[in-house]
């Protein structure tokens, strides 16, 4: 099933893509959430128009590209999000919500495709590289602080993460031996194994020391 997506959802596309999925999925879980809308003749018609329009305010050209990255590359992008205690953001931030940033606050147009950029998934200072045209490269600077507050100081955050890693090891180690119990549990629940046959030379040998019949003899 074709959908239009309304936001970016990782591992499936970014926002304004055309994509195909199961119909499952997208009845299931992205139309209800609002995440995707179903991709209609009319519907893409409207995108592709959108996308056009957009299209008009990137760079054209190698001159117009180095004024863009001269301008965007002095701006620092500012994303307030919710946050939990050792800085792990409850969502993230992605490619397009740099493109949106840079279009609010330097009314400037780029790819999103052209974001070289995993989601920005904790509290801190990002650097995103962005294509604007061939062989121009700009590099923008992102901070992500916590909704209401202020970003901590890099000695503090760097602790933070450090408090990150433990937990997420100690919950891949809970559950590795979960895991192991497991597959303890269904190896002592296995039957025994049945009694088998002598072996096949064995039982050869044993067949032929043993004497034939008269019957056997006058059969052969």
């Amino acid at each position: 099933m074709e959908v239009i997506l309304l936001t970016d959802v990782e591992k499936i596309g970014l926002r304004g893509d055309v994509v195909n999925v199961a119909r499952g999925y997208a009845r299931n879980f992205l139309l209800p959430r609002r995440l995707a809308e179903e991709a209609t003749p009319p519907k893409v018609n409207e995108l592709r128009k959108r996308e056009g329009q957009r299209a008009r305010h990137e760079a054209q050209s190698v001159e117009q590209a180095r004024e863009i990255a001269e301008r965007i590359g002095q701006a620092e992008l500012r994303f307030d999000m919710k946050a939990g205690p050792t800085g792990a953001l409850f969502g993230s931030v992605t490619a397009t919500d740099i493109v949106d940033e840079l279009w609010k606050q330097q009314k400037v147009r780029v790819d999103r495709r052209k974001i070289v950029m995993d989601n920005i998934k904790r509290i801190g200072r990002h650097t995103i590289p962005i294509e604007l045209f061939t062989d121009v490269q700009v590099e923008v600077r992102a901070v992500v602080v916590p909704e209401g507050g202020e970003l901590p100081p890099e000695e503090e955050l760097e602790a933070m993460e450090a408090a990150a890693r433990a937990e997420e090891e100690a919950a891949a180690a809970a559950a590795a031996a979960q895991q192991a119990e497991v597959q303890e549990f269904l190896a002592e629940d296995e039957p025994e194994a049945e009694p088998t046959e002598p072996d096949a030379p064995e039982a050869a040998a044993k067949r032929d020391a043993e004497p034939v019949s008269a019957e056997t003899e006058s059969n052969q």
